[in-house]
């Protein structure tokens, strides 16, 4: 069953009802999916499981009472997350829908991979921005504009987080490394677990070119799907009993001439910003040590 738009109130539960049955239907005949992998945390009432051709999907929708999140069953510790997104059509500005991964622990130290697509006016491109915090150290911004339309179909995007490094990827291709610099003094996440969490809610007050544009609640409900929610947990090299013991000179983390072109090409097309180049924010005083040693 393709993505079914949300219509108005009144139709919305009748929608509602005929997807959950189809899913319920057809779940029992399909491997374990994105049913299996999340539970939802809130805005449950205005969520929805269905599926999508041979794939489970879910429907995270928003209005001007509350959005919707969801969370991984499991926690992680050095893991690829792979998940197949499509965003919302036209005009969303002021919304924000988020892919990313965070601990639990006390908030004063916590890790955290952030994935945040920051929604426009109609005709104007989804803002991609992504940030990293390790032991409550985040401020490492980096935002992206997309080479396709996020809007009209599925995209996978990844987290990749080893014992060396987090990559973001956007189907398979790079956009973002961050080494671990442990050694330099650079907070890294090495023993927090993660969750993984997904989200769709209101920032007006910033989200849309610095909150210019507010969200226009006529659109309302916004929705944005998720599927092929996949797992994937980090392996050593032979012989290493698991990655947090990966020895320090291991090249099995090492990325690749395709990899590293990919990035390359990434900064120079679809990057808009780094704070390792916001010379408003940071003076050589201030700069953070990893950006001296990217």
């Amino acid at each position: 069953m393709a993505p079914m738009p949300l219509a108005s109130s009144s139709s919305k539960l009748g929608s509602l009802l005929i997807l959950c049955l189809a899913f319920l239907a057809a779940v029992h005949r399909s491997a374990a999916g994105i049913f299996d992998e999340i539970e939802l945390i809130w805005g449950a009432n205005r969520t929805y499981f269905f599926m999508d051709g041979e794939s489970e999907a879910l429907a995270l929708s928003l209005d001007q009472s509350q959005g919707s999140c969801f969370r991984s069953r499991e926690k992680y510790l050095y893991v690829q997350i792979d998940v197949e997104i499509k965003l919302i059509e036209g005009d969303s500005a002021g919304t924000v829908c988020t892919i990313y991964t965070i601990s639990e622990g006390p908030w004063e130290i916590h890790d955290e991979i952030d994935l945040e697509f920051l929604g426009n006016v109609t005709g104007e491109p989804y803002t991609l921005h992504t940030n990293i915090f390790a032991n409550g150290v985040g401020g490492r911004e980096q935002q992206f504009r997309l080479w396709f339309d996020p809007t009209a179909d599925y995209h996978t995007y990844s987290i990749v987080w080893n014992p060396k490094r987090i990559l973001i990827l956007v189907d398979g291709k790079a956009i973002r490394d961050f080494k671990n610099n442990e050694d330099q003094g650079v907070p890294f996440p090495t023993w927090q677990s993660m969750r993984t969490f997904g989200s769709l809610w209101s920032a007006e007050d910033w989200a849309t070119q610095g909150g210019r544009v507010k969200t226009d609640w006529k659109q309302a409900p916004f929705v944005t799907y998720y599927r092929n929610y996949n797992v994937t947990w980090c392996r050593p090299s032979p012989g290493v009993a698991w990655c947090g013991d990966e020895p320090k000179d291991s090249t099995r983390f090492d990325l690749d001439a395709n990899t590293l072109s990919d990035l390359q090409w990434v900064r120079s097309n679809s990057m808009i910003y780094n704070y390792c180049d916001d010379s408003v924010r940071f003076n050589a005083t201030t700069l953070p040590k990893e950006c001296t040693l990217q």
